[in-house]
């Protein structure tokens, strides 16, 4: 999947090496040459520009990104016309935008965004989320079906798998235990210890129900 970003602020450039470290292709752009060149060697592609007009994009095969992120938030007209240049004349697939505020967001949605990351508000509700749940990890298969790491509740401990009656009581189901940093596929009659963690497969809202026993 090919990546292009616009924008190597502080969002915009941890993204641009987290995608390139996770082996994505990415086109990275920024007016800063210091900027543009102290990544340069970390993503696939770096460029210096000031994105203006279309042609520009055109003429370095950013029309030919599948998803393109719209990191300059903090310029509030620059992101929302070059949102609208994406989504409106390149036609990229998916653009995904940052934005400042509430108002900023809904600008951006009506111009075409796909997506719209508040940073400030989405990492509170994240950590919030993290502190009020003791989930390890999420992973959303689907808006609502997950596969989440949980320790292992207390009252599991010592009790076969098949006993706990996951499906029927919580509506969920234990695929694996995690062993040191590797899962591990377990039976029925695996007696689930203290220190394990458990790989749990179901809906949202069972799982957070099911973390809260």
């Amino acid at each position: 999947m090919k990546f292009g970003i616009i924008g190597l602020g502080r969002f915009g450039y941890q993204l641009a090496l987290s995608l390139a470290e996770q082996g994505c292709e990415v086109l990275a752009i920024d007016k800063d040459e210091d900027l543009v060149d102290s990544i340069s060697d970390k993503v696939t592609q770096a460029i210096c520009l000031d994105v203006e007009e279309e042609e520009t994009l055109v003429s370095i095969g950013f029309n030919d990104v599948d998803t393109a992120i719209v990191a300059t938030g903090e310029a509030f007209a620059q992101s929302v016309f070059i949102t609208a240049l994406l989504k409106k004349h390149l036609e990229i697939p998916r653009v995904i935008a940052r934005a400042t505020n509430h108002m900023h967001e809904n600008i951006l949605k009506l111009v075409g965004a796909d997506k719209v990351v508040v940073l400030e508000r989405d990492m509170g509700i994240k950590l919030a989320h993290k502190l009020s749940i003791p989930i390890i990890d999420l992973v959303h298969v689907t808006n609502s079906f997950t596969v989440t790491q949980i320790k292992a509740p207390e009252k599991f401990v010592g009790k076969k798998i098949d006993s706990l009656k996951l499906i029927k009581n919580y509506h969920v189901s234990c695929i694996a235990v995690k062993k040191g940093d590797e899962p591990i596929l377990v039976g029925p009659d695996y007696v689930i210890l203290e220190r394990d963690i458990l790989l749990i497969a179901g809906d949202k809202k069972d799982i957070h129900a099911l973390v809260r026993i």
